[in-house]
């Protein structure tokens, strides 16, 4: 019999933690095809890759929280401490001690999605492989049982040909795609322009900048932090502008900083009917002072730093009903006009990165000075240098710059990302526009795609940046929380999940909308609800453990469990199919036991994916803590 193919079209962070997902989660045979058009990006993309990231380019955010594993916070450090091979690694990393609320190299992020992607494949049951690919996906042709996926080649005798590879579902994971920068169109080949700083010829080119150059970086957030902190840190001494519309800058996080979650009250206000954009701003401002000065009092040992995060975080729960009451137009305009702003208050940076370019903005012979104003054009002037344009309310400026570094960001808006994969996916209508932000496409609540009348693309499945829109409206995240890899530990565990259910237990559609009645007509149930929980509680240890042998115990656990109880009917039971090659599957329902099966899975994504609490409080909720945590808390 043929195992299922699931092709992963992008190998970056989304598709990398999906790929480990289904290793994980799959107890049958399957193929999972991992297609990278960059090999440099396999097991990284643009943000980690190591060529991209020099050593001082740290992560924004504390070494604690890069865990690729929601429900093993400290498995990024625990394997930056003890696994990682720092043979090559230099000063003052080579030695670094690495703790929860310190910094980290963000190159090294590559090697540990590697090691944790091998050991996924070494752990994963009988049958089930990943095959790596190259190519770039161009189109696809969704048909009723499968979808035919054409693949430019991009190396070889046959580089630029094209093959088709049919499997059973697809997931897109395709990453950022870049905006065009239409005030650069003459300049994007000048040697004074780097439009990919984050590339390998674009870390080369700032790391060769004379130190008394003059140098604008388009951007004022994180990015261009980075940009510029590498240059502070190569001794620069020339004036750096930073230019960006809102002249936002990201907080520092303080020395010890941990994550946390804060109860404040539901801003009332903000839920009544929308009238004007002044007026509701006002609304917005008063009930923001208020849950400021709320957390201020009522947690006194939250940092005055991050007393902004908090009452984002806290809110989160409240925006889709706040934003439900504003009007369409009005939202886009006002995610285009305060979506950095939204994203400081939301995120802030170690001060390894902040500390070098905000003592360069502040002393007396600063070099660092924001900008406040558009960036209307960038042109040539003599043989090797570029003027900038720049538009503030009130006035114009034209800069002149040996450098300019384009940080312009991503393009979220899926009409004009210049792919041809995504072209041919929105001219055949296989995915839409989001419609209330112009952000992303149209998903369902397992990450399928909607066509523009809204009837799902049951074999595609989309995980990360593209999901930005569903995020901010369906969740209330924010800023880059709506994509960053706290997004990304959900999404892949609600995609691969989904995937499983739909292969495995054959529960899709109609069939997946009886497992969710199941599963809340058990958990409402006084006389099954005990049972029901603890089936959960099982599946959630399943689905959260890396070792094959003990996901094989806890699987058995399960089904005896289920066996056991009236969660089954005594007429319908369920057969058991076991593996006698050493214990590499496991035991696996058929019949109407897949209804209870899939009712438990879900369930237990839920709870593995609850938004409402940290990482650490999670582990604690489900029942898989360790003394570790208890040393590390």
């Amino acid at each position: 019999m043929r195992r299922p193919r699931i092709l992963i079209i992008g190998a970056g962070l989304a598709g990398t933690s999906t790929a480990i997902r289904l290793l994980r989660f799959a107890r049958r045979p399957l193929e999972i095809v991992l297609l990278e058009r960059r090999p440099d990006y396999r097991y990284a993309g643009v943000a980690y890759h190591r060529d991209g990231n020099p050593w001082d380019h740290v992560f924004n955010i504390q070494a604690g929280r890069m865990s690729a594993f929601r429900e093993d916070v400290d498995d990024f450090v625990r394997w930056a401490n003890h696994e990682a091979d720092r043979q090559h690694w230099p000063a003052p990393w080579t030695d670094f001690a690495f703790v929860e609320h310190g910094p980290a190299p963000r190159r090294i992020y590559h090697d540990y999605l590697t090691d944790r992607m091998a050991e996924a494949r070494r752990e994963a049951y009988l049958g089930v492989d990943l095959t790596e690919a190259e190519g770039e996906a161009v189109d696809l042709s969704v048909h009723t049982d499968h979808v035919e996926a054409t693949i430019r080649h991009i190396a070889g005798s046959d580089t630029g040909q094209t093959s088709t590879l049919t499997a059973d579902h697809v997931v897109l994971a395709t990453g950022m795609e870049l905006k065009w920068p239409a005030f650069a169109g003459d300049v994007l080949a000048h040697e004074a322009f780097i439009r990919h700083p984050y590339s390998t010829d674009g870390v080369r080119r700032l790391l060769a900048t004379p130190p008394q150059a003059s140098v604008i970086i388009v951007g004022t957030v994180l990015s261009a932090y980075d940009s510029a902190a590498l240059l502070l840190r190569q001794g620069h001494t020339g004036t750096i502008h930073l230019v960006s519309r809102s002249g936002a800058t990201p907080r520092a996080y303080p020395g010890h900083h941990q994550h946390g979650v804060v109860q404040l009250p539901v801003p009332a206000r903000l839920l009544e009917p929308y009238r004007n954009r002044e007026e509701f701003l006002a609304r917005l401002q008063t009930e923001w002072a208020a849950a400021c000065a709320a957390v201020r009092n009522e947690y006194p040992e939250v940092d005055g730093m991050v007393v902004t995060e908090r009452v984002a975080k806290a809110w989160e729960p409240h925006l889709p009903m706040i934003i439900d009451r504003v009007p369409t137009d009005e939202l886009r305009s006002l995610l285009d006009d305060f979506g950095t702003q939204i994203a400081t208050f939301r995120v802030g940076a170690v001060q390894y990165t902040t500390s070098v370019v905000e003592q360069a903005m502040s002393s007396d012979h600063g070099c660092v000075e924001v900008v406040i104003g558009k960036v209307e054009q960038v042109e040539p002037v003599g043989a090797s240098r570029l003027a900038v344009t720049v538009a503030a309310p009130a006035s114009r400026r034209v800069i002149l710059a040996d450098l300019v570094v384009c940080n312009f960001g991503r393009e979220s808006d899926y009409t004009q990302v210049g792919s041809p994969l995504w072209r041919n996916l929105l001219a055949k209508h296989l995915v839409t526009p989001h419609e209330r932000t112009g952000r992303g496409i149209e998903i369902d609540d397992r990450g399928t795609p909607l066509r523009p009348d809204g009837e799902p693309i049951i074999p595609l499945s989309a995980i990360g940046v593209m999901r930005e829109g569903d995020e901010i409206v369906r969740n209330g995240r924010s800023g880059a929380f709506a994509f960053n890899l706290a997004a990304i530990k959900n999404h892949s565990i609600v995609v691969a999940a989904h995937l499983i259910e739909r292969l495995e237990l054959h529960c899709v559609g109609a069939a997946g909308r009886a497992a969710a009645d199941r599963c809340r007509a058990l958990a409402a149930d006084e006389s099954t609800r005990p049972a029901f929980e603890e089936a959960v509680s099982l599946e959630v240890r399943r689905l959260a453990t890396r070792s094959r042998d003990e996901r094989r115990r806890l699987d058995d656990r399960l089904e005896a469990h289920l066996r056991s109880t009236n969660i089954f009917p005594a007429s319908k039971t369920a057969s058991k199919t076991a593996s006698k090659t050493a214990g590499k599957t496991a035991s696996q329902p058929d019949g109407p036991g897949h209804l209870i099966r899939a009712a438990v899975n879900q369930a237990a994504v839920k709870r593995l994916t609850d938004i409402s609490v940290t990482p650490r409080q999670l582990r604690r909720q489900l029942r898989i803590t360790t003394d570790e945590d208890a040393e590390i808390s």
